[in-house]
């Protein structure tokens, strides 16, 4: 049976929120030779949907009893398949998809896509909170996603990094791929968000380079705007938008209480991202 390659080159973007991704997707977007909507993508989701309908699936399973191998790299074309449909709406052939979830998917996304790129988007910690409160104090007669506005800042916090929050999330999967083998550590580039703001020309140009392609010019006070993702989604509490210059980070005061749990609580991170803070 032939096998269904990726005919795209993806770079997939993912990391922690309000750390930068939706800045990343801007600036790699004016790449010539790189497609990027910049919206948060559901492919991620669709094909772990996709996964979980198939392995209930009678049929399959029966045809899997019957003969495993053709069984599962039809699965294997498929699910290529259904990503190479996906980005058919250009022809530029580096494509960018954006997606938290891609960091839970590491593994699945070597297997059917080898030659992926991960583009893993990285801030301080105490400024997400920081962010995603300064928002919250905008907008409160407005409820989060999973309702905190009704908690205290330090309940909020608490909810907002736990293993399953909008936070807590993220960061733990980016600790769990730091024990993987090195033959996907490789496929990882690390874009921290200080580096990002403060010196972008550099950190792009890194970014190029380590993706294999020529140097893409942009004036980092002269960027051109895409309309962005839909921020009534998420309560408008992680807003989403893009400007045409890059600014200096306004970082918003935190209690110094929730700081420090941070830094006790993931000094892992700050070990491994931030040794010198």
């Amino acid at each position: 049976m032939s096998e269904i390659h990726i005919n795209k080159h993806i770079i997939y973007v993912t990391g922690l929120p309000r750390a930068g991704s939706t800045l990343l997707c801007q600036l790699l977007g004016h790449h010539p030779q790189i497609y990027s909507t910049g919206h948060s993508s559901p492919l991620s989701l669709s094909l772990n949907h996709l996964r979980h309908q198939l392995s209930d699936n009678e049929f399959l399973l029966s045809q899997l009893d019957v003969d495993f191998e053709l069984g599962y790299q039809r699965l294997v074309n498929a699910y290529r398949g259904f990503i190479n449909g996906w980005f058919a709406e250009t022809d530029k052939t580096w494509v960018v998809d954006k997606n938290r979830g891609w960091l839970n998917q590491l593994e699945t996304v070597f297997r059917l896509d080898p030659d992926c790129r991960l583009l893993v988007c990285v801030r301080e910690l105490g400024p997400i909170y920081g962010s995603i409160e300064a928002q919250h104090q905008k907008t409160l007669l407005l409820d989060f996603p999973d309702h905190l506005a009704n908690l205290s800042r330090y309940a909020r916090a608490d909810k907002l990094f736990a293993p399953e929050g909008v936070v807590g999330g993220p960061l733990k999967a980016l600790e769990s791929i730091q024990d993987i083998e090195n033959s996907l550590q490789s496929r990882l580039y690390y874009v921290i968000f200080e580096h990002l703001i403060s010196d972008p020309v550099v950190v792009m140009q890194g970014i190029y380079q380590w993706l294999g392609l020529p140097n893409g010019l942009f004036d980092p006070q002269n960027l051109s705007i895409k309309g962005h993702e839909s921020d009534s989604y998420y309560r408008f509490k992680y807003r989403h938008q893009t400007k045409s210059r890059i600014q200096p980070i306004v970082n918003h005061p935190i209690p110094a209480r929730i700081n420090a749990e941070l830094k006790k609580n993931f000094a892992w991170f700050y070990q491994t991202f931030y040794p010198g803070l």
